[in-house]
Parts: structure tokens; sequence; C-alpha cells
């Protein structure tokens, strides 16, 4: 099975613009990029697709150019738009440019630049004169050309401005200063961009000549086995800064897949060999109960994406919650699980005071009854007795307390 046979089982090819000249091209190694808009301080989940398609060529053996987008950045990309973006100020746009390329750093092999490059396309776009824009790019497109693209029709009826009309062009301009600089013959991007990546492939043919040996595929914008958007939380967006989106959310999200979804992600989000997935599809599916393809596709993500250490933590926190040996868990992980039931306490507490402290008991008596029957952990000890006490002085790292009620019911004391 060939490089591209691979993508498509792992369903990250949506278009391809000549499935046969792509075929013989990867043949021998090519140079590939793809752009990254720095409209965020951070990428998504659904960015990671794109980024992992960069990844893959490149351990192929192919070399690939990640382009930050801080020209392009400037004008908004028209694509799965309803309507204009707000345009970002230089300082805005310069810090989420540097964030942007420090995450791409992450997932990149630049210890050699025959490998992996980073570049801005402000560095070349950023000097190039509107007259200039107009005489040497703008005259290969036709208004027409570029309204038959789907990226330019699907805003016909709400509107677009000439700002974002133009945003093709530049595009395409990247394409072909990158073909021409560095030699590269593929893009990649997501199947909104469809319309940018083969108007950058005319632009290309009619500026070098109808033989150059260019191309282009996108990958297909994943949803859920329900149609619904991919990669939206309860808190929103799944991001790759852990500042943001932490390595836990990231986990518990993927843990928490549905059987049909968990087994398709596999092959998009997992760097597994297929025969690997394979084998975990053929046991999840003996055994669906024991959820071995929701805990590999969440362990693997957040490996790829933040490193074993995160991943393996990330195990160990979703564990905690089931065996309640609160006690193995650091400081940081304490904070991330329990810290949105956080109660404060300047003193020692007796056990029953503590509950209704924290909200685990309506009352006196309801607190006595949780303790003596056996319904109260703290940090991660059954107590039954009555005349227990919280003390500081049994604090977790010296801080926390850690109460739960039940199987699921957890608190969090922090001594002050």
């Amino acid at each position: 099975m060939d490089l591209l046979q691979e993508l498509e089982v792992r369903g990250l090819i949506k278009d391809i613009s000549n499935e046969s000249e792509v075929r013989e091209l990867l043949k021998t190694p090519q140079t590939i990029y793809c752009g990254f808009d720095p409209s965020a301080s951070s990428m998504h989940i659904g960015n990671f697709v794109a980024i992992s398609l960069l990844m893959r060529f490149q351990q192929a053996g192919h070399k690939v150019i990640a382009v930050v987008g801080g020209a392009t950045g400037m004008i908004g990309d028209p694509s799965g738009k309803s309507s204009e973006r707000n345009l970002q100020d230089k300082e805005t746009l310069a810090k989420n440019t540097a964030q942007i390329k420090a995450q791409l750093e992450r997932f990149i092999d630049l210890s050699d630049p025959t490998k992996g490059e980073i570049v801005n396309n402000y560095d070349w776009q950023g000097q190039v004169t509107y007259l200039d824009f107009l005489r040497d790019y703008g005259r290969y497109f036709t208004i027409n050309y570029m309204l038959a693209k789907d990226v330019v029709a699907s805003r016909m009826d709400t509107g677009i401005s000439y700002t974002e009309f133009s945003y093709m062009i530049l595009q395409s301009v990247d394409f072909l200063h990158l073909h021409q600089k560095y030699g590269v013959s593929m893009q990649v991007g997501g199947s909104d961009q469809w319309g940018n990546l083969t108007a950058g492939l005319d632009l290309i043919r009619k500026i070098e000549g109808p033989e150059a040996k260019v191309a282009c595929l996108t990958n297909p914008l994943i949803t859920k086995s329900d149609g619904k958007k991919f990669g939206k939380s309860e808190s929103g967006a799944l991001y790759l800064n852990p500042e943001l989106t932490t390595p836990y959310q990231i986990y518990q999200y993927f843990i928490n897949t549905s059987d049909e979804d968990s087994l398709r992600y596999l092959k998009v989000f997992t760097f597994l060999s297929l025969e690997e997935i394979n084998k975990i599809s053929l046991d999840h599916l003996a055994n669906p109960g024991a959820r071995i393809a929701q805990k590999t596709l969440a362990y693997e993500v957040v490996k790829t994406v933040h490193g074993e250490d995160e991943a393996k933590q990330a195990v160990k926190m979703s564990e905690v919650l089931f065996s309640g040996q609160v006690n193995e868990l650091s400081k940081k992980a304490i904070e991330e699980l329990f810290g949105g039931s956080l109660k404060e306490s300047n003193a020692d507490l007796l056990l029953e005071d503590a509950l209704i402290h924290i909200g685990a008991a309506k009352s006196k008596r309801e607190a006595r009854e949780f303790i003596s029957g056996n319904s109260i952990l703290v940090n991660g000890e059954k107590v039954n007795d009555l005349a227990f006490v919280i003390k500081k002085d049994d604090a977790l790292h010296g801080k926390y307390t850690v109460i739960r009620r039940g199987k699921k019911n957890y608190y969090l004391i922090a001594h002050i």
C-alpha cells in the first residue's frame, strides 16, 4: 500500500487534483506545503488534521513547509464564513503568528531544512505594492473564473467584500512563490479550501507553463457520526494550547466519543499503523464494554499533541475519578479536576460541618447519615467516624482536602 492509498483508507483525502499525477509525484521526494491562519492565538483539534497530513508526508520522506499567514491573515478567508470577520490590528496579528508558529514547531521536524521549514507569507506578500499586485497577478484572474469557485459563490447571497474576494489571489501567489523559491509541488488543506488550492495550480501553469508538475489535495472536514461539528466540547473549541484546553480535557473529549466515531478517529488522528488499528477494532467489537477504542484513541491523541507524560497523567486522572485514590494526583491535577467545586477554609472542621460547608449535605442529620453509611471518602480514604476532623496538617500538597460523596460527587477544600 502506497502513501496515497493509506491516506485514503484513513479518510484523509476528499479532493485530489489528478490522482495519477499525484501518485507519480509521490514516488520521489517532494516538497509539500499547507497554510495556517493566525486569526486566533491557538489552533484547535480540527486544525490538527492538516498538521497530521504534513507529519505523515514528512515521515514518508517528503519535505514539508508550514506557512503561517501573516499576510493573508490580515484580510480573512471567505470560505465557510457567512460574514466578514473582524480585521486584526498588526500587533495582535504578530502575536498570533508567533504563537501559531510555536505550536507548529512541536509537530514538524525542523532539525534539517531539507526535511521541514516554517515560513511567514508576510515576508514576501508584505512587500508587494497594490499596483504590482494588479499588474503581476490580478491580470491572470477573470471575474467569471473567481465567481465560479465555491469559495466565493457560497458568499454571493450574503455578500463579500473586495478584500476577502482578493484572498484567492493572495493564496495563489503563495503557491507560486513557494513553487519558484522552494520547489513546492503540492499544496494540501481543508476541503473548504479547494477553490483556492486549484486557483494556485492554474496560476502556476499560466506563468510557468502547462507542463509544471504541481498538484493539490484536501482533507475532509471531520464531523461526528450524527453529522454535528467535530471538536466542540461543552466549554468550547478544543485548542492545542494547553492553557486554553488542558490535555485532560482533550482526553475526556475523545474517551467519550461513540463506538463508531472512535473507530474512525483512530485512523484520522493517530499514527498507529492500520494493522494495529484493525486489531484494536476487532478487540473493541468483541468487548465493547471495555471501551478499548476510546481509551486508545484518547491516549494516542494526547500523546501526539502534548507528549507521553501528559497522556499518562490524563489516564491516571481519569482512573482516579473511579477509584477515588486522589492522593496519587499532582497538585495541578487536583486543581484541574476539582477546582470548579472549591471552597476555602481557614480552620479545622468537623467532617459533618465540612460536608455542609462544601454543599455535600444539606443538614447535620444528612451529613451524619452519609458518614455512617460509608458514603464519604477523604483524600481517598473511607471515613465513617462522626468525630473525624478535617485538618490542614493532613491536606494533600499542604493545601487541599478532596472529599468524595458516593461514586461521582467530588468536592475540594482549600486550606488558607
